[in-house]
């Protein structure tokens, strides 16, 4: 039997009639760029989080780096964050001329651990960036509490996260500012790259809409005019043609990107938005056989907050023969994924930073455990079964 990590196809099969149609709808209206399809999937977004604004972009890196820009976090600046996690965390503070400043992660929730927060804030701290890893939930009350305190920004890194819940609440919603990714292997993904900025904040909006378009347009002149403190009344024209001819497109008010959600892409996404929920559910019910079956093992399984809805992006595993089960269970055809091998502290481009083995001590420990096995909606209770009994069998093997 050959189980993949995730299984794109099944879940394309799945909603094959809907993708096709609305695809071939988009192709056939010759209005691909900043169009109908990317308007209502923002609003579709927004109401399914709770929030006032959603800010679609090219990929969730752009949307992390947009959204550093909006808070004025550049040069000089810190941001404090988790070194167990994709290196686009970081890699944003860096882009934008800012310091990433990590903090060690707790060993239960693999999230930052807010007792190590306030030690590392300086004068230069601007703000927290958050990671939501594998889609579990941080500790959102004590990080905003202590962001409070210190006159800080709190950004939450979602990409892992669309759907997972802390205290009742919509992880993406407990932010000044909050960002997703639809890679196509996130539990809403699209058929390319797409990210997207949430936020309640007005103008955080209309300067992340500016900088993801050239710091162009009406809303690169109401950007400009926020940011300089200047009262001037601009009218928004929402029907613009960004195809083929939108003059505003030439007056430019900001330096920003070129980072924008197809059509095509949004199309997709308004699809599969409506199954997100069912597919969470489908993920807790994998998560919770895994949990109940793997429970009389060595290894280590994932654990859950009370008052949180994990929406288990990765399924993950700790052992202590890591190397030895990933590769008895690649031998029987199940995929396996590493995630993370070398922490960001640790990492060649973060050597200028003089972080050193034994500095994080918690995200070092799990980066030599952890591995994922299959998780997806579509499992089938024969691939469950044949992981479980698999991973049974590699524990009586290595007794």
């Amino acid at each position: 039997m050959q189980i993949p990590l995730i299984n794109l196809k099944k879940q394309y099969e799945s909603i094959k009639d809907e993708v096709d149609k609305a695809v071939s709808e988009v192709l056939s209206s010759a209005q691909y760029i900043m169009g109908t399809n990317v308007r209502k999937f923002e609003k579709e977004f927004s109401e399914y989080l709770g929030v006032n604004h959603s800010i679609s972009v090219g990929n969730g890196t752009d949307a992390l780096i947009i959204a550093l820009k909006a808070l004025g976090i550049g040069e000089g600046d810190e941001v404090i964050t988790t070194p167990w996690t994709f290196f686009a965390t970081a890699e944003s503070i860096s882009f934008v001329g800012a310091t990433p400043v990590f903090v060690d992660v707790r060993l239960d929730t693999f999230n930052i651990d807010p007792s190590k927060i306030e030690e590392k804030i300086t004068p230069k701290t601007k703000a927290i960036m958050v990671v939501h890893i594998f889609g579990q939930p941080a500790d959102m009350d004590e990080i905003n509490r202590i962001a409070k305190k210190h006159n800080l920004y709190v950004i939450e890194d979602a990409a892992q996260a669309v759907g997972s819940e802390y205290k009742g609440q919509k992880i993406g919603t407990l932010s000044d500012i909050a960002t997703f990714s639809f890679f196509p292997t996130k539990n809403l993904g699209c058929a390319g790259d797409g990210g997207i900025i949430v936020t309640n904040d007005d103008n955080l909006a209309t300067i992340c809409r500016a900088l993801r378009t050239h710091g162009s347009g009406e809303n690169g002149q109401k950007a400009y005019n926020i940011i300089h403190n200047i009262d001037e009344n601009i009218n928004q024209e929402d029907n613009a043609d960004n195809t083929v001819y939108n003059p505003l497109k030439y007056y430019n008010y900001l330096i920003g990107h070129n980072s924008r959600l197809d059509e095509i892409q949004a199309a997709i996404l308004r699809v599969k938005l409506k199954y997100l929920n069912e597919w969470n559910d489908k993920r807790r019910e994998n998560a919770k056989f895994y949990n109940e079956n793997l429970k009389d093992t060595r290894l280590v399984t994932p654990y859950e907050e009370n008052n949180v809805k994990h929406i288990y992006h990765l399924y993950i595993l700790q052992s202590e023969k890591r190397e030895e089960i990933v590769e008895f269970l690649n031998r029987k055809g199940i995929a396996t994924g590493i995630y993370y091998p070398v922490p960001l502290h640790l990492q060649k481009a973060y050597k200028d930073l003089g972080y050193k083995e034994g500095d994080l001590l918690n995200a070092e420990y799990l980066s030599h455990r952890t591995f994922a096995i299959p998780m997806f909606a579509e499992l089938t209770d024969e691939e469950k079964k044949y992981i479980v009994n698999s991973i049974k069998e590699f524990e009586k093997q290595n007794g």
